[in-house]
């Protein structure tokens, strides 16, 4: 995760990181959650395969055809939060499918908050109304990550592949807004939208959005299928990010902040225009990115569930040869913090054995080469050089 306004407008950030690395997770504050140690990840956790919508783009191929056959019952989930309490993880991150539709989420989040785990939601929107943001406040679930990948109707409509998705989703944040609960925009960017940056992130300021999350495609689920046809190039991915970068600077960090998730070489573009811009927060950002110990959170401060107990590096990371274990068989506790895991020790020691551009590259310490589940899908190694990055062999810099 690329955090572009910590790092742009973040005064006191490395400290305040390095004096709650040793707290209790229920004392942390929000902003320092995504620098918690290796084996206390953020748990992105797959609640339902269920959805009411089918987006083309869905890593997790979810849908309204989708069965409940497989899924963790509501006794071992309790039992999953209970681990999770006891590691002392910071995060859990309700998604889905659409996590609304697991009939059982209010039980479940009101027992994590009983823990001391804090507890974020990943949403279409198109559920929420007044009344379910309220419960979802009352709850315990203090944040709404609600997707919206397009400015228009046309454009957000055709990517969830369901007419008037728009109209709710953005109907959601009004309801958000009324029942007290932080919520933020999470979008997509591919071809067939990214012409919509610039004024999908005015409607996210004038939504009341306190964070403009931009993901970018993965081949993972039904993203592989669509893949080569709507992802970015680097041009693109370079012109998308001076956006980000002007609206961050532009933009009151106490009213809304600005991320990119899954490619960590963003960070080069980052430091590289602060350092054009002379800004004097350039050496805590270079410091605060250097604690992340090489970008890529995959198997270390992040981990994913699926809805049946399988345990991922990452959300993304599905494929077969990156499971790691199910909780059915063995605790969340126990496969995390076994050292000798294969694919936990892939993800965790990968810097030694980069080929490509990511071998030599003098950025590699910040970034961590890249998204290695990319590099995986496209190659067909995981050591392979990130397809995606817009650094080319002479390390320089894709311009737009």
């Amino acid at each position: 995760m690329n955090r572009i306004t910590q790092c742009m407008h973040g005064k006191g950030t490395v400290s305040g990181v390095m004096r709650h690395r040793h707290t209790s997770p229920a004392d942390i504050p929000s902003k320092y959650l995504a620098f918690s140690g290796m084996y206390r990840p953020v748990v992105f956790w797959n609640l339902t395969d269920r959805c009411n919508l089918s987006c083309a783009h869905c890593y997790n191929r979810s849908g309204p055809g989708c069965q409940t056959v497989g899924e963790l019952s509501t006794d071992e989930a309790l039992g999953l939060i209970d681990d999770l309490a006891e590691m002392g993880i910071p995060l859990i991150l309700f998604t889905g499918g659409e996590p609304l539709m697991r009939e059982d989420i209010w039980e479940l989040a009101q027992h994590a908050g009983k823990k001391g785990i804090k507890m974020a939601l990943s949403t279409n929107g198109t559920l929420i109304t007044t009344e379910v943001a309220r419960r979802i406040r009352e709850s315990g679930i203090e944040y709404a990550g609600i997707s919206l990948d397009g400015a228009q109707a046309l454009i957000h409509d055709r990517f969830r592949n369901s007419p008037g998705a728009f109209e709710r989703t953005v109907a959601a944040f009004a309801s958000c807004r009324e029942a007290g609960l932080r919520c933020g925009v999470r979008v997509t960017l591919t071809k067939e939208n990214y012409g919509e940056l610039e004024a999908l992130i005015d409607l996210a300021l004038t939504l009341g959005a306190s964070r403009f999350c931009l993901y970018w495609l993965v081949p993972t689920g039904r993203g592989i299928e669509s893949y080569e046809r709507l992802q970015l190039g680097p041009e693109e991915v370079t012109g998308a990010l001076t956006i980000l970068y002007r609206k961050a600077r532009e933009t009151d960090p106490s009213f809304m902040e600005f991320l990119t998730v899954d490619a960590p070489q963003d960070c080069i573009h980052l430091l590289t225009s602060m350092e054009q811009d002379g800004s004097p927060d350039v050496a805590e950002a270079r410091e605060l990115l250097q604690s992340l110990n090489g970008g890529c959170s995959a198997g270390t401060r992040v981990a994913n569930i699926d809805s049946h107990g399988n345990v991922y590096p990452c959300q993304f990371a599905r494929a077969e040869n990156f499971l790691a274990g199910n909780i059915k068989n063995q605790p969340f506790s126990r496969i995390w913090g076994d050292c000798t895991n294969p694919v936990l020790v892939r993800f965790r020691e990968k810097q030694a054995r980069f080929s490509g551009r990511c071998a030599g590259c003098t950025y590699r310490e910040l970034c961590g080469g890249g998204c290695r589940v990319r590099a995986y899908a496209v190659n067909g190694d995981f050591f392979a050089e990130d397809p995606f990055c817009f650094v080319d062999k002479q390390g320089i810099i894709f311009k737009r």
